[in-house]
């Protein structure tokens, strides 16, 4: 076992800035980080692609109404008795590098295998390196990245030898070297009570399922939690967070399907507020970045939490799907000017070919990176540590 996966020992490991395990000690209220808990089963987001709303938005500070607030009891489920027979067809535990590097497998064998046929048997030439630049932009790193690296490779090696490993060795460093400032844990500030997290994101991120392991974690550390179903459009998503109040323990603010979210948001944050809670975690309806009106609706969320608070939300999370590829870098432009987003979280990269994005989301908005996904599971979403990412990418 290498000295990176002792780190992450045990089932899943930590979320949001990883450190070596040890003896666990009272969270500290000046610096709480959340990571994803090891026992709380994954509920699947049924994402339903529903038509998005085409109704004005109305000023904000409207009747915010009657939100009704769910309380609901923590669930335990008894674990199953292990036998010896069940013991034995266990599946050995496997580490977070190991699954960052698989769920990263389609990705670098499309680069791996274009590097290792462009550097076989052949010096290193004009025509090697622009083929090499273009195999890198075609894994969406970027322009400006692939520029560099392509560079780095040259330098003092043209019209000579350079192996395959050679390549892919530099190929890491350059990318490390973009994602290390950006690598970033997202800190629940004490000071402020509650401490308001928007996420927002295109349909079928996985905000709500993302909210769900973060409320886990902070009721975990002794936190007090509020949980606001504000994807009012889907039926889906606000079932989807009562669960996951049920399993957490954590009153959940929701209305019917189709109320406004904004007025649901100023609602949630009354009581959050009235109620001493640490922490309100804020669900948004999921909306394309070139709908007008639905961007206008989530300006509006903005400005009533700042009716309350006036430093309210204190980290919007852009939840982002690397599958789209390049689309993910204008949904982080408008995210970003329309909803001042603070940070993002990359899912569903075990799904592509094209998790070279994250590289060139960090190079041209240099935007904190709180965690990325690799799977469906609890234990597949973890923090994103810049020399992990670069290794599994570069299979170096």
């Amino acid at each position: 076992m290498s000295e990176q996966d002792g780190r992450r020992k045990g089932l899943f490991g930590r979320l949001f800035g990883g450190k070596a395990e040890a003896p666990k000690a009272a969270p500290s209220p000046a610096d709480t980080r959340i990571e994803i808990p090891p026992d709380v089963a994954d509920f699947p987001a049924a994402i339903e692609a529903t038509p998005e709303s085409a109704s004005g938005v109305a000023d904000a500070g409207d009747a915010v109404g009657a939100a009704h607030v769910e309380a609901t009891p923590v669930v335990h489920e008894p674990a199953a008795a292990e036998t010896p027979a069940t013991a034995a067809k266990a599946e050995p535990k496997v580490g977070w590098f190991q699954k960052l590097k698989a769920g990263l497998g389609k990705t670098s064998a499309k680069l791996s295998d274009g590097i290792t046929g462009l550097f076989t048997k052949r010096k290193l030439d004009s025509a090697t390196l622009e083929d090499l630049e273009d195999l890198l932009i075609q894994s969406d790193i970027g322009v400006p990245t692939a520029g560099r690296i392509t560079a780095a490779i040259s330098k003092g090696r043209f019209e000579k030898g350079i192996s395959a490993d050679d390549v892919r060795a530099i190929l890491s460093e350059e990318v490390e070297r973009v994602l290390a400032p950006v690598a970033k844990p997202l800190v629940v500030d004490p000071a402020r009570r509650p401490h308001v997290i928007m996420m927002v994101g295109v349909n079928g991120t996985g905000k709500t399922t993302t909210i769900g392991k973060l409320a886990s974690k902070l009721t975990r550390d002794g936190k007090k939690v509020v949980l606001a179903a504000g994807d009012t459009f889907r039926a889906a998503a606000i079932d989807q967070l009562k669960v996951w109040g049920a399993r957490t323990g954590c009153p959940v603010v929701a209305r019917s399907v189709g109320s406004d979210s904004a007025s649901l948001a100023f609602e949630a944050l009354k009581e959050a507020q009235a109620s001493g809670a640490d922490v309100l975690l804020l669900d948004t309806a999921g909306r394309l970045q070139n709908k007008q009106v639905l961007m206008e609706e989530l300006e509006k969320v903005v400005r009533v939490l700042k009716k309350l608070d006036p430093d309210a939300p204190h980290d919007v999370v852009l939840v982002l799907d690397a599958t789209t590829g390049q689309n993910a870098l204008g949904q982080v432009e408008v995210f970003r000017d329309r909803a001042g987003v603070t940070g993002l979280v990359m899912t569903k990269l075990d799904g592509t070919a094209r998790g070279g994005i994250l590289v060139a989301i960090a190079e041209k908005f240099a935007l904190p990176v709180h965690a990325i996904g690799v799977g469906e599971g609890i234990e597949d979403l973890q923090s994103f540590e810049a020399k992990d990412f670069a290794r599994a990418i570069a299979n170096s």
